[in-house]
């Protein structure tokens, strides 16, 4: 699927805003209620690269088609293995990667990566 969105985010602190800020780009193809999830996992998400991915940017790419859309952010981290999806949450941390397991169909991590990718059903 070819990339409708391909941004590199700065490391810093204004990076989740920035990537909201380019997924206005899809606002035309994607319902607002489900538009309002994309940009709350890509700010969480982005977030969490900014804040555990190491040195170097982050980048957002985004595609749809008219039943899916993918997204994926990437960056230079050392990787990490999602933690246990049934554990109570206070236990796991932030809520970046349980939103993403709440509100998308599908999602993963390259093994060995920090390359988080998260699909949702359109329409």
């Amino acid at each position: 699927m070819p990339s409708d969105l391909s941004v590199e985010l700065p490391r810093t602190a204004e990076a989740p805003s920035l990537a909201r800020k380019a997924l206005e780009n899809l606002n035309h193809r994607v319902d607002a209620d489900r538009m309002a999830d994309v940009r709350l996992l890509v700010s969480e998400l982005v977030t969490n690269s900014v804040k555990y991915g190491g040195e170097g940017p982050v980048r957002l790419e985004v595609s749809t088609r008219p039943d899916r859309l993918r997204a994926e952010i990437v960056d230079q981290g050392v990787g990490f293995t999602p933690k246990a999806r049934d554990r109570d949450l206070e236990d796991v941390g932030g809520w970046g990667l349980h939103l993403t397991e709440e509100l998308t169909e599908r999602w993963g991590t390259h093994e060995g990566s920090t390359h988080v990718w998260f699909e949702m059903n359109l329409g």
